[in-house]
């Protein structure tokens, strides 16, 4: 008996630590084989397609989901109501599509549905199809899904649809039953009702007959010339290692294409508007210097191909290509272009969940991309992210802000959600170079991408290697700034001169969330100083970010004390003083950041 109970002791410690490692990552597999014929006479196509889905992960799966993006086109659907409830709907959106025809909506209806050939039962709940197998995926094993299915094009409203204000004919995003995402959480088998995207890597064939007239461009490479047959092209496009698959099709496209770094062709299909082609010529050469700038300071392109394509309704990001409108003046088609490409890394490469951590993939594109453009466009701006901050103390200070663990369509308003997951968002990285470093924000950068490239990074993956990065403790970061509405405001309380001719300085801590403090010090001879006040839950230091002026490290600040207190020697007398004239640190109210400003 003793040993038996050893044994199943010695079972279950084993057990309880596995269970207890949450840090073993897996993720799914899901290859696609799919053929579409296009009827551009009523934007119509019949589809057929077959997946072969892996489950890599340590459980048994008895049924599976898809995605039926299309079907939020219908009146009634939740993205109608929920743009017509909403105090602030997208003026994309607004009530058009409780107005739209039955030849207007967008619909995708399955009509037969198979695992390794024998039938499954299934139910279409909106945008998303639920599926009862007739068989278990255990782990390891692979099964093969197949489908039959007919649909319809919307009329343009939201990134997907046909005609859409340009004159662009299709525009193909989310347009086809795609499984959703089973990861360490669970199904990700969120309804559309307006925001982006999560889903399983794997490799895609998509072959596309449709009418001889038209140009296609989109994610992949083309397999081979179109061939014609009965008045109609087949496009057929292979895409490796992808989580989406994306194209657009106009019968007056113009198809441009640029050599871009590291071999790369740059594809640009645009329409034949004699209004925008020199726009769109000289778009051509920035986009290669864009992906040049982030090759070198996140990682190298990885595919051999990428398309800047004029469509959808403003700006969005695919697997190897982005729609975009074209119409634009031509610092705004270059700024798209700028935001739109950064995404390939931000969200595509780095494949964020974007429900969940939508400031991951906004936030992360708009500082990197602001400070591409910046170089690219020589504007010099010293703080190329200034605008996110103003947009994120705004919303602090408006009572209305949400923790950014928000469910990306859960906001209460879309204005909300725009300045929580783009300026907040980029605000989070470039506070982080205060915190840690510049030199050490841009290793980290890089590092992300070297470890989590082509997976699904949490921001717990993020901040890890920041803090294996820079040797800092980082937790505290993370959880205060994104998990939570505390706010930054530290300021200088009170400034006196000692009877030894040296100067006490006493600096309060107003809001909840705890930083680090770089203080300058400019005396009346003209010199100047700083004092670094380490945060002592980072347990670490930064590098002086100002090496041309002395600093000096005081002791650490633990963040319940309200108050610190230091002493400037004797020697000089005091000017000025400042907290963090760099601006980097968002502290929300900056009026007590100084002394002897006026």
């Amino acid at each position: 008996m003793k040993l038996q109970f050893n044994l199943i002791w010695a079972a279950l410690c084993i057990t309880m630590i596995h269970a207890q490692n949450n840090t073993q990552y897996w993720q799914q597999k899901v290859d696609y084989t799919m053929e579409i014929d296009m009827e551009v006479n009523n934007w119509q196509y019949e589809g057929k397609q077959e997946i072969i889905y892996t489950n890599n992960s340590p459980d048994v799966l008895d049924r599976v989901f898809y995605h039926l993006y299309f079907n939020a086109f219908q009146p009634g659907s939740e993205m109608d109501v929920r743009s017509r409830t909403i105090a602030d709907p997208d003026g994309r959106v607004g009530d058009r599509i409780s107005q739209l025809a039955s030849n207007e909506i967008g619909y995708i209806k399955p009509t037969s549905l198979t695992q390794d050939g024998k039938k499954v039962t299934y139910e279409v709940a909106g945008t998303v199809l639920e599926v009862n197998l007739a068989k278990p995926i255990n782990p390891g094993e692979s099964t093969t899904l197949s489908m039959k299915w007919d649909a319809q094009v919307p009329v343009q409203i939201r990134r997907s649809g046909r005609n859409n204000k340009e004159g662009v004919a299709l525009s193909m995003t989310q347009w086809y039953p795609k499984l959703a995402e089973y990861d360490f959480q669970g199904w990700h088998a969120d309804p559309y009702i307006g925001r982006e995207f999560h889903s399983v890597w794997g490799d895609f064939n998509v072959s596309i007959a449709i009418d001889k007239e038209y140009t296609i461009g989109g994610t992949g490479y083309l397999q081979g010339e179109p061939k014609k047959k009965r008045g109609k092209k087949t496009w057929v496009f292979d895409a490796p290692n992808v989580h989406d698959f994306t194209w657009a099709a106009d019968p007056d496209y113009i198809h441009d294409t640029y050599a871009g770094p590291n071999g790369v062709v740059l594809n640009f299909y645009y329409k034949n508007n004699p209004e925008i082609i020199e726009n769109w010529k000289n778009l051509q050469p920035k986009t290669a210097a864009l992906m040049e700038y982030f090759n070198t300071h996140i990682g190298e392109y990885p595919y051999k191909q990428y398309s800047v394509i004029q469509g959808g309704d403003g700006g969005m990001e695919y697997a190897m290509c982005t729609l975009i409108t074209g119409e634009r003046k031509f610092g705004s088609l270059v700024g798209v272009t700028a935001h739109e490409l950064a995404h390939t890394w931000f969200q595509f490469l780095l494949a964020t969940n974007e429900g969940k951590h939508e400031w991951m993939d906004e936030g992360f594109t708009s500082y990197i991309s602001a400070f591409a453009e910046n170089e690219v466009l020589e504007e010099n701006n010293p703080n190329p992210v200034s605008g996110s901050y103003r947009g994120y103390n705004f919303l602090a200070k408006s009572g209305k802000e949400q923790p950014a663990t928000t469910h990306a369509d859960r906001y209460a308003s879309n204005r909300s959600y725009g300045i929580t997951a783009y300026s907040k968002g980029a605000v989070f990285m470039a506070q982080l170079g205060y915190v840690i470093g510049k030199d050490n924000l841009d290793k980290t950068l890089k590092q992300y991408f070297k470890e989590w490239a082509f997976k699904h990074p949490t921001p717990n993956d993020f901040i890890r290697v920041a803090e294996k990065v820079s040797g800092m403790e980082l937790d505290w970061y993370l959880m205060d700034f994104m998990q939570t509405t505390n706010t930054i405001d530290y300021g200088i309380k009170e400034v006196t001169e000692t009877s030894t001719g040296s100067t006490k300085v006493s600096l309060e801590r107003v809001g909840l969330m705890p930083m680090p403090i770089d203080l300058y010090v400019q005396f009346e001879d003209g010199s100047q100083a700083s004092y670094y006040i380490p945060l002592q839950m980072t347990r670490g230091e930064k590098s002086n970010p100002t090496p041309e002026i002395k600093r000096t490290v005081l002791k650490d600040w633990a963040w319940a004390y309200p108050t610190y207190e230091f002493e400037i020697p004797a020697g000089k007398k005091v000017k000025t003083l400042m907290i963090d004239p760099s601006k980097l640190m968002a502290d929300i109210i900056s009026e007590n950041n100084s002394f002897g400003i006026e």
